[in-house]
Order: structure tokens, then C-alpha cells, then sequence
């Protein structure tokens, strides 16, 4: 049996393009799935904050956060943040940028460290990604953070401990310190077997035609490695 390949995912939740990236790895994942010999897949995501300096509680709205930040025309803003809303609905979600509350996201990496400690990291960035992009939900105080915690099945009191305490804040800098290692620099970026690198919200294709030829060069690899028939 070969190893299953291995797709490391730096992100962020309040990244639109990492949800929608999502969205189409999980696409392309589920291509690949039917194939007569699918690839063994694990998923794991990583921490990445694009916005490290914003205040939890962010004074405007989304275009008010945006044209401040890189300097952009409202106008530009509202353009931009229109062509997401598209590619995201392409995608299968429907973005409310009217609705989003803009915050500091260190908390929801902690949280998505202690939901991955009990095997449900995967529910919980889905979580979190919806609530913010397209429920208008805030992720960055920790009593919302616990809420949306119990939702997925964590344990109330477990998930507050671990927020108060910042006992996955090292897990959350070395995820980052790793993105820095490898130069990672936007997201989301898709680090598949430690050697290929795809960045950007890619198309499910790209996830396809990659997994399909490393399970394929498993497969040539294994057969090189046994032993000839007598």
C-alpha cells in the first residue's frame, strides 16, 4: 500500500481566496475519488495571518478595512471585493461582504490547533470560514470563537481553556515561522509530498492532474522496489 500524499494548506480565514481554494481542492479531491486506483490523500491546514496588526474589534466595514490598508479608492475596493463575490459563487459560496466583521484572527489559528488535537480540524476551519465570509459572524473574541467550537462537537470548557491560556499560540508561530522557511508570502499556498508548491485559488484540475501523476509515480516507484517473481 502506497503513503498517502500529503497536502499541507497555509491559510488564513479571513483569506477569501484560501476559502474558495478550499472549495476547490475538496472539488478535485472528490474528482480523484473515483478513479480505479484514487490516491490516499491526507489534508492538513496551517496557520498564516495576513492581518496580523488588526484590532479585534475593527472600527468599518470590509471596504473601510481594505481601502486603509493597501491604500485603494472605495470605488476600486468595491470592484474588487465585487469580482471575489463572483469567483467565490462559481465556487459554490456566497460571500457577504456586507455582513463581514473584520478582526484579528490569532485566536480562531489557536482555536483551529486545539480542534486539530481532537481530530477535528477540518470541521472547524469549514466553520469558521463560513461563519465569517458569508454568515457575518465575529471570529475573533473567544466566547464567539467557543460557540462556533461547540458546533463542530469540542467541548465548551475545553475550547475557552485553551483560548484563555494561548496553549496552541507556540503551534500557531511555528506554523508560521514555517511559512516564512519556506517563503511562503500570500495565501492560500497548497505544499503537496514537502516538494511541489501550487499557490493561489486554483482550479479543481490543477488539484486532479497533480494528485493523479504523484499516485501514479508511487505506483512506478513500488513496483521498481519489489522483488522479481521466481
Amino acid at each position: 500500500m502506497s503513503e498517502p500524499i500529503s497536502i499541507d494548506i497555509w491559510s488564513d480565514i479571513a483569506c477569501p481566496w484560501c476559502y474558495i481554494g478550499k472549495r476547490n481542492l475538496e472539488k478535485g479531491l472528490e474528482a480523484v475519488s473515483a478513479d480505479e486506483d484514487a490516491p490516499e490523500v491526507t489534508v492538513t491546514f496551517h496557520s498564516f495571518e495576513l492581518s496580523p496588526d488588526t484590532p479585534v474589534d475593527f472600527d468599518g466595514d470590509e471596504i473601510d478595512f481594505l481601502a486603509g490598508h493597501k491604500g485603494m479608492p472605495r470605488a476600486q475596493v468595491e470592484q474588487m471585493l465585487s469580482n471575489v463575490t463572483g469567483v467565490a459563487a462559481n465556487a459554490g459560496l456566497e460571500y457577504r461582504f456586507d455582513l463581514l466583521q473584520h478582526t484579528n484572527t490569532v485566536k480562531a489559528h489557536e482555536l483551529l490547533h486545539f480542534a486539530k488535537a481532537e481530530g477535528l480540524q477540518h470541521a472547524m476551519e469549514e466553520r469558521l470560514m463560513s461563519a465569517y465570509f458569508t454568515e457575518g459572524k465575529h471570529v475573533g473574541r473567544i466566547d464567539d470563537l467557543v460557540a462556533l467550537a461547540v458546533e463542530v462537537g469540542l467541548d465548551a470548557d475545553g475550547a475557552r481553556q485553551a483560548l484563555e491560556s494561548e496553549t496552541y499560540l507556540p503551534a500557531v508561530r511555528q506554523d508560521q515561522a514555517q511559512a516564512q522557511a519556506y517563503g511562503i508570502q500570500g495565501v492560500p499556498f497548497f505544499v503537496i509530498d514537502g516538494q511541489y508548491g501550487i499557490s493561489g485559488a486554483q482550479p479543481p484540475e490543477a488539484f486532479e492532474n497533480v494528485l493523479r501523476d504523484l499516485w501514479a509515480k508511487r505506483g512506478e516507484t513500488e513496483d521498481e522496489t519489489e522483488p522479481a517473481a521466481v
